[in-house]
């Protein structure tokens, strides 16, 4: 597991899903302006996320520049042009990239059961994670059941949205494009090691 330390701003996920959707109206801002500070003023002004008040346009806004901000140049044009299936990888990959506790699940449970022959990934497997990943990071134990619950249902709905996970909770290998693939194999490590394949 990860030795960085979970912190306040990297439990933020508690809201949005994937966000795949709203990458996909991002992204061609991102290459217009080429700052994220005004596409995340851009979103908010236009309201662009169609959020019911300013309030949850702003925290959308903030959280989906957060993610994207973590995919390269290439990675983002790609999600401006990509159909769904790939902006929701390339979504997961950001996501893991910018929560490491997203990304040990992913690549210490998801994958993991995967490789296994385990078929399927239940809330319990999450809180047999948050337990296991308590010990190294006691700050985890301050975060109140809701907010883990919370947590849990947002990490699974993104999962179900990248369709990796059935609504039935069946791992689902990704059918991902070469291209896409190419682009998160160039990190080292693969993030392909966030994704259940071999």
């Amino acid at each position: 597991m990860s030795a960085q330390p979970a912190s306040r701003d990297r439990l933020s996920f508690v809201v949005g899903g994937l966000m795949a959707d709203e990458a996909a109206i991002a992204a061609p801002l991102q290459m217009e302006l080429r700052l994220w500070a005004g596409v995340r003023v851009a979103l908010v002004e236009g309201n662009l996320l169609h959020a019911r008040t300013r309030a949850t346009s702003v925290r959308l806004a903030r959280e989906l520049v957060q993610r994207m901000a973590m995919l390269t140049e290439e990675e983002v044009s790609a999600l401006a042009t990509s159909l769904a299936p790939d902006r929701a990888h390339l979504m997961w990959a950001a996501m893991c990239r910018r929560y490491p506790l997203v990304a040990d699940f992913a690549e210490s449970v998801l994958r993991e059961h995967f490789l296994l022959g385990q078929q399927t990934l239940t809330p319990e497997d999450f809180d047999r994670f948050w337990a296991g990943r308590a010990l190294w990071h006691p700050e985890l134990d301050g975060i109140s059941a809701s907010t883990r619950r919370k947590l849990r249902t947002n990490l699974f709905l993104a999962l179900r949205q990248s369709g990796m996970l059935s609504p039935a909770g069946v791992i689902v290998p990704p059918l991902m494009s070469e291209g896409v693939s190419a682009l998160l194999r160039r990190r080292l490590p693969s993030d392909l090691r966030f994704f259940p394949v071999r």
